[in-house]
């Protein structure tokens, strides 16, 4: 076999693979040698069927899943030993690629099209500048973490009454017509209740007392009405009339007390012995959670800097564009043109972290991985509330994520992104700049 290639600009290339019979015979003939040992037909003895018959049968089918077999070997053959820089993947050309007989022809030859990446150099310096935002902590952030702590560890329990704003009550609800909906058990909570009028009526009631109201008014949706009413959808969007609720029961919610209590529970037994202590932990947790906003803040901003220094480079589009909708089922020529200019962008970044991650050596090693899924396992467990989970339920958490490819493959991408960001600030000038939390948000 033969492979010619052709430059047709300085992005785009097309390589020829020429195959002759002696590439094939040989394989073509293994192939049907053991195509016959196997082959089990009608009036002949296992593997005693004559070649001319399995040649008729299979020889074709046979020819063409060789050729391609060779075919993909010499063309992702020349592109690794000639180490081309290859953007999606060859496709074969659409005028240039003559028709295939394999009935007639003993020689073949395929044309592709391939892409190649513009070769480029990515200088950073002092005079590129960045901003590292930093929040500002304050009392404010400080107390709402505590008191989502103070939540989080609080309890449900049956109160007397009267019914105060946050209350979730439980009784007899009846339809005001003759024939109307009767719900033995029904559960609200007035708080959701759009209509400020109709949530009045149930504050300050007691057990026993009667409320006219009407559902329709109260709530925002068919949904919720559906729900307490337990009708469907549908049917709840045809009422209209009033009700009446007949207080059975209360359920109150009470935030947990901030005490030595609370502080055992959120971060294990004496790890905080005091209020202050408290206030100081949730404080560095509250750093570090905007810390890695912080990060990736400036790896966009990063980002925005290099897609300016790459902004004249040169792209094989039309390729891309063609590659995009070949190589994905339900993508259209008008979507891609639609969503260009943003795949184009991704296109240079990930083109700018494999320049930086190959000019500095950046290596990911399976230690590296290890302690990423152990990062990511204690933020999951922290979402809900468990702050103080022990290193080794936390290792082996880590190692079951590492059988998980998925999960894997994005710890490589988060690791890789840190690495990146490093070596960007330490290029650069980079400028800390602390902003409210307000200012913060709106970066995003």
């Amino acid at each position: 076999m033969n492979v010619v290639r052709k430059d047709v600009d300085s992005v785009n290339l097309t390589l020829t693979v020429q195959i002759e019979k002696n590439d094939y015979q040989d394989r073509v003939a293994k192939s049907l040698k053991d195509i016959r040992k196997k082959a089990e037909l009608p009036g002949f003895r296992a593997g005693m069927a004559p070649a001319s018959f399995i040649q008729k049968k299979y020889g074709k089918a046979v020819l063409a899943e060789e050729i391609n077999k060779i075919l993909s070997e010499s063309l992702y053959g020349y592109i690794q030993e000639n180490k081309l820089s290859v953007l999606g993947e060859p496709l074969p050309n659409e005028t240039e690629q003559k028709e295939i007989n394999f009935d007639a022809q003993e020689s073949f030859e395929f044309v592709f099209d391939v892409a190649i990446a513009p070769e480029f150099e990515l200088e950073l310096n002092k005079k590129d500048k960045l901003k590292e935002y930093t929040v500002a902590i304050d009392e404010k952030m400080i107390k709402g973490s505590m008191d989502m702590y103070a939540d989080r560890f609080g309890k449900q329990e049956s109160v007397e009454g009267p019914v105060i704003d946050n209350d979730v009550v439980k009784g007899l609800l009846v339809e005001n017509k003759e024939g109307g909906i009767l719900v033995e058990d029904a559960v609200l909570s007035p708080r959701f209740m759009k209509d400020k009028t109709e949530k009045a009526k149930f504050s300050g009631i007691n057990k026993g007392d009667a409320v006219k109201f009407n559902p329709k008014k109260a709530f925002e949706s068919a949904s919720e009405i559906a729900s307490l009413l337990k009708i469907t959808k549908e049917e709840a969007e045809k009422i209209d009339a009033d009700f009446t609720f007949t207080l059975k029961e209360i359920t109150r919610f009470t935030p947990g007390e901030i005490n030595q209590e609370l502080f055992d529970k959120v971060y294990g037994k004496d790890v905080v012995k005091s209020e202050e202590e408290f206030k100081a932990k949730v404080a560095e947790e509250l750093k570090q959670t905007y810390a890695l906003d912080s990060e990736y803040r400036l790896l966009m901003d990063a980002r925005d800097l290099a897609l300016k220094k790459m902004e004249k480079l040169v792209f094989p589009d039309d390729f891309l564009k063609r590659w995009v909708v070949a190589s994905n089922e339900n993508m259209t020529i008008e979507k891609v043109e639609e969503n260009y200019s943003k795949m184009l962008e991704d296109l240079k970044w990930q083109l700018a972290k494999e320049k930086l991650a190959t000019k500095n050596n950046v290596k990911v090693e399976d230690a590296d991985v290890k302690e990423m899924l152990k990062k990511i396992a204690r933020m999951q467990f922290a979402q809900y509330g468990m702050t103080s989970v022990p290193d080794d339920v936390i290792a082996n958490y880590a190692d079951s994520m590492m059988k998980d490819k998925e999960a894997t493959r994005n710890a490589v991408a988060r690791i890789m992104d840190e690495k990146i960001a490093a070596i960007i600030k330490d290029a650069v000038k980079v400028e800390a700049k602390e902003v409210s939390l307000d200012e913060f948000n709106k970066l995003f």
